[in-house]
């Protein structure tokens, strides 16, 4: 009988989100010009976006305003 890993490996929304745009990119180097690729890119360049936004409101330096 196997037994299941004690652990699971937690991926933080910024990597998720990273590895998302990663992956969507090397997807879309490899097909050609069109509607498909184009929103690969878009989504890649989202993802990027929203692991920046989500690593600025969860910083320590961020206060509230006065």
């Amino acid at each position: 009988m196997q037994g299941r890993d004690r652990f699971k490996k937690i991926e933080t929304p910024q990597e998720k989100l990273a590895q998302f745009a990663t992956d969507s990119l090397k997807r879309a180097g490899n097909m050609p010009a069109g509607v498909e690729r184009d929103n690969l890119i878009k989504r890649a360049r989202q993802a990027t976006v929203a692991a920046h936004v989500d690593e600025w409101i969860n910083s320590s330096d961020l206060r509230s305003p006065k």
